[in-house]
């Protein structure tokens, strides 16, 4: 299936949001080219990386990642790196 049929899979399920789908194609599934929109450390980063700071909108942030597919994820982990340096071990 393509992410995008995972994720209305997914949200069909009670409780389980557009978001918890993105992290379950990220982590579970090793998905290369998935966009976390809703996820506040990519927005964070990319604020930070791209904007100087500045308050960033998703048009923004999609604009942004247009230059990262088809390896949104790995440009994802990047971005949530830059703001914690230190490793996580999942």
């Amino acid at each position: 299936m393509d992410d995008e049929a995972i994720i209305e899979e997914l949200v069909a399920i009670r409780g389980i949001g557009r978001w918890t789908a993105e992290m379950f194609l990220i982590f579970h599934l090793l998905r290369p080219n998935v966009l976390p929109l809703d996820d506040v450390g990519l927005i964070n980063g990319i604020s930070r990386n791209y904007f100087s700071g500045e308050p960033v909108s998703r048009s923004d942030a999609r604009e942004v990642a247009q230059a990262w597919s088809p390896y949104a994820t790995v440009a994802t982990w990047y971005i949530w790196r830059s703001l914690d340096p230190v490793p996580v071990a999942y």
